[in-house]
This record gives C-alpha cells, sequence and structure tokens, in this order.
C-alpha cells in the first residue's frame, strides 16, 4: 500500500532536505580542535539557545504522534505533568548545575569522580549509555513508523528497519563534523518545522469542524460516560494512573530530576552555557516553553475527537476513525494524515515528526558520545601517554557511529516491544526511560546528601535499580507472584520504588577511612 503522497509534498520534503543541507552547510564549524569545543560548544551557548536544544531533544516523536493519541482518548491531565517538571527544574538548577560548574564537568558523571572514584563514574557513564540507547531507539522507532509508510507503504518490520536506518544515518552525519554546535543549531532548524508543521495541522483540522468554539467546549466537558475531556487535573490516588498529581509530584518530578540533571543528553546543553546561573535560566526556559508546545498536540487530540466521535457537531457527517495501516496498528492522528490531510499539508507534517527524531536523535548520539569519549576512553588513553587533543574529536565521532548501530538495533527491537506490551505511545517513551534512571537517581541521592556508600555499593545500587524497574513490570510482577498492589504500577511509581531501593542500597555501606 503506497501513500498517495501529491508533488505538492514531494516539493515540501525537497525544500526541507534543501533547508538541512544548507543549515549544516552554515552552521556546522569549519574547525573543532578540541573536546570542549565538540562536546559544549565552546562554553559560550546563550540561554535561549540551550533552552530550544533541551526542548527539542526532549520532544520526539512520541510527543507529535503520542500527544494527539492521548488527547483523543483521555483528557489534559499529561499536561499537568509539567508541575513535575518545575519541581525537577527547581531542584537541578539550585542543587545540580552549581556543582557541575563547580569543577568544570564535561559530563554529568564527574560528580561522582570526586565522591567516590573513576570506577564509579565509569558506571554511571555506562548505564547512561544504556538507558540513553533503550529510549533513544524507543524514539527513533516511533518516527520510524511515519516515515515507513511515505517510504515502503508499509508499517511492518521492514518498514521499520528501512525508516530506522535513514533516520540514524540522517543524525550522525549532521552531528559528526561540528559536534555540539551543529546540533544546536539544527535543532533550532528542525524545532521551528516541527512546531510550524503541528500549527498549520491544527489550524487546518479546526477549520474542518464547523461547530463554534462554544458548542466545542461544551462537547469536550461533557463527553459520553461522564468525562470530562478538559479535565487538568488528577486527584485519584489510583496507582495505575500515570498522570495523576500524586504520580506527577513523585514520579514525574524524580524522572525530570534524572532527565536534566543526570541524563547527559539534556545535562550536555545546560553544561554549554557561560556560567552555572545562564544554564538554569535555560533549564527554566525550556519547562515552561513547554507547556503550550504540549498543550498544542494534546488539543489536536481533542479536536480528533469532535471530527471523528461527535457527527452533531460536524453537519451531520464526520470521518470514520481508524487504526490500522497494512494490518498493523497506527495512532488516530496517523490515521488522520494519511486520509484527511491535502497535498503539502501533509508532506508538512510527515516531515514535523521526522524533524522531531532527527533533533532527539542527534542529540542523543552526541551526549552518548561525550560520555563514552569523556568518561571512558580519555582515562584510558592517558594512561598511555598524551597525545593531540584533536585525537578526542575523532574519538567521539568513531563513538558516534557504534552508538548509531546501537539505537538502530533497540528501534528494531521496540517494534515488538511496543506491541507486546500494548501501551499508548508517550507512555511507552516515557516507560524505557525509568529503567536506569531509578539507580542513578539512588546514586546520585547519595553522593548529594549523604557522607555514605563506597564504588561497590555505587555498582550494586545501579544494577539493582535496573533489576527492581525490571521486576516491577506488570507481566513479570503478575509471574513471579508479587503481590496485587505492585502489578499494576503506573511507571512514576515504579520508579519511586526503584529509586528508593537503589538509594539504601547505596548508602548502606559507611565509607571505609582513607578510601573513596
Amino acid at each position: 500500500m503506497m501513500l498517495p503522497f501529491s508533488t505538492a509534498d514531494w516539493l515540501v520534503i525537497g525544500a526541507y532536505l534543501l533547508l538541512l543541507v544548507a543549515g549544516g552547510w552554515i552552521f556546522t564549524p569549519r574547525k573543532t580542535a578540541s573536546a570542549h569545543d565538540y562536546f559544549l560548544a565552546g562554553g559560550n551557548v546563550p540561554a535561549w539557545l540551550a533552552a530550544i536544544s533541551v526542548l527539542s531533544a526532549t520532544q520526539s516523536a512520541a510527543t507529535f504522534l503520542g500527544g494527539p493519541d492521548y488527547g483523543y482518548h483521555g483528557d489534559l491531565t499529561y499536561l499537568s505533568g509539567n508541575i513535575g517538571g518545575l519541581i525537577g527544574a527547581i531542584f537541578v538548577a539550585r542543587v545540580m548545575i552549581p556543582r557541575f560548574y563547580a569543577i568544570n564537568a564535561t559530563t554529568a558523571y564527574e560528580l561522582l569522580t570526586l565522591r567516590f572514584s573513576e570506577k564509579a563514574t565509569r558506571w554511571a557513564g555506562g548505564m547512561f549509555l544504556v538507558g540513553r540507547v533503550f529510549a533513544g531507539g524507543a524514539r527513533v522507532y516511533l518516527a520510524a513508523i511515519a516515515l515507513a509508510m511515505v517510504i515502503t507503504g508499509s508499517v511492518d518490520a521492514q518498514g521499520i528497519v528501512i525508516a530506522a536506518a535513514i533516520l540514524i544515518v540522517a543524525s550522525v552525519l549532521f552531528t559528526f563534523v561540528g559536534g555540539l554546535k551543529s546540533v544546536l543549531w539544527n535543532d533550532l532548524i528542525q524545532f521551528v518545522v516541527y512546531l510550524g508543521s503541528a500549527i498549520a495541522v491544527l489550524v487546518f483540522l479546526r477549520m474542518s469542524i464547523p461547530a463554534s468554539n462554544g458548542e466545542i467546549i461544551q462537547a469536550l466537558s461533557n463527553a459520553p460516560e461522564g468525562m470530562n475531556k478538559l479535565r487538568l487535573f488528577d486527584f485519584s490516588f489510583d496507582l495505575s494512573r500515570p498522570f495523576s498529581m500524586l504520580a506527577i509530584i513523585t514520579g514525574l518530578a524524580l524522572l525530570y530530576i534524572a532527565n536534566a540533571g543526570m541524563d547527559q543528553d539534556t545535562t550536555q546543553r545546560l553544561l554549554s552555557c557561560k556560567d552555572a546561573k545562564t544554564g538554569a535560566r535555560s533549564l527554566y526556559l525550556s519547562v515552561f516553553a513547554t507547556v503550550p508546545v504540549v498543550g498544542m498536540f494534546i488539543v489536536i487530540g481533542l479536536m480528533l475527537y469532535i471530527f471523528y466521535d461527535r457527527p452533531d457537531l460536524m453537519g451531520g457527517t464526520s470521518a470514520v476513525a481508524g487504526n490500522q495501516f497494512g494490518g498493523e496498528k497506527i495512532s488516530i492522528f496517523m490515521h488522520y494524515i494519511l486520509t484527511q490531510l491535502p497535498g503539502g499539508l501533509r508532506g508538512l507534517v510527515t516531515i514535523g515528526i521526522c524533524a522531531a527524531a532527527v533533533a532527539t536523535t542527534n542529540s542523543a548520539l552526541n551526549a552518548m558520545s561525550s560520555v563514552l569519549v569523556q568518561d571512558f576512553y580519555r582515562p584510558w588513553r592517558d594512561r598511555r601517554g598524551p597525545v593531540d587533543e584533536h585525537h578526542f574529536v575523532q574519538a567521539g565521532r568513531a563513538g558516534m557511529g557504534v552508538i548509531g548501530v546501537a539505537m538502530f538495533v533497540m528501534a528494531v527491537v521496540s517494534f515488538y516491544w511496543q506491541r507486546y506490551s500494548d501501551m499508548g505511545l508517550l507512555e511507552f517513551a516515557l516507560q524505557v526511560m525509568i529503567f536506569t534512571y531509578a539507580g542513578i537517581l539512588g546514586v546520585y541521592f547519595t553522593a548529594l546528601f549523604t557522607r555514605r556508600g563506597t564504588t561497590g555499593s555505587v555498582i550494586a545500587a545501579l544494577l539493582i535499580g535496573f533489576v527492581v524497574i525490571v521486576l516491577l513490570q506488570p507481566g513479570i510482577a503478575r509471574a513471579i507472584g508479587l503481590p496485587a498492589l505492585l502489578t499494576g504500577l503506573a511507571f512514576p511509581f515504579q520508579l519511586c520504588i526503584g529509586t528508593l531501593v537503589a538509594f539504601l542500597v547505596c548508602a548502606a555501606p559507611a565509607p571505609r577511612q582513607g578510601s573513596r
């Protein structure tokens, strides 16, 4: 099944590719002499650009496709999750960023060298690499769904493999030469495309609905079965709900602390500013900017509910909603893109999804390469004699190639994983992040708030945190006979339990006198 892409669609896609080539030529530094330049863009990035890059890196294809899907099936409660984001940002800005700048850190994990040892830093960096391959591969998979439809006319395994490979190769090319500086400016281009395409489809969708704003609001407030789709806050204590206020102020706040302060993908941008104050400002800007961006995608989902499920507001006729393409499940927004958008706009929205994927992937590649080189390769190489600083730039480029292959493999694995779990796109993208975050959070809380712990307990905490999250997956929890309360936990509560266990393990031993 091939998509009916028109000449206008292909012209839009061609213009996008030319824009990327031009942006790559203009913004790629002609010479990158040091690892500091390659991984931190020289340390003089303005707050607004770092904020946009953080936003571009975190708002992936999962938001582009999953946000409308969440709004169509649910309400606005996902948007209230930004309260957890603000809590996390305050903690990171006040507690962690000043410490990073004080030690002139290149990666988020160098703090552990001072507190424990280089070995602890390498283990934390290794756990980040595993977790980011998980999360990055999952996001590539979500974008590959849309790209596979365009290229192969299917969303089967073969289509996903081809689309994921194209996205990975494009992402490597756009960060290979110039490092973080290229990533930052290309993130800006991708963000403009990403946001512009979403605004365009929202305007078109609203114009397709003949009802007044008052009628739409009334319909959303009184959806079938007593549901209020305009509900912003969920004050229930149901532990299976991932976006209740209880989940937001606990697990989602922890998730954001880990993402902004302990995940090199985001922390790298905050460390590329001229000082801690500028880095903190960029973090706050990114949190506040997230609200209207994510809100727009959820509103698209609410409008899709009116378009498909309320014929009384569509002049008595409405399109038939579908969730199949070539026999495979797709999101409601993807169905709308394929069946309702006119030529040109369909192409614009398709490149918007790809822009979200490329921006997220190239940032992850550079971040993971920085950890691989700075925390693993550099200490090993320095012990064998001095080398020119440019050697580590070359090592970073080689590292991106290796990591790109790993993310591609994970994208293919995610094709089967998401179908087995049957989770929504947003929840799936967030779920895969917590596997390594639990252990890292437990270790950092030990380092920041206690004088306890050893290198051995750090390693144990990282591994046990990962294992706890695995055991709390509903299918595994039921299979091993865990109490009923633990078999249906939403991912924020899984993260809370995993973090607590990891903290207790890490802080259990007191450091031996004279050892680190």
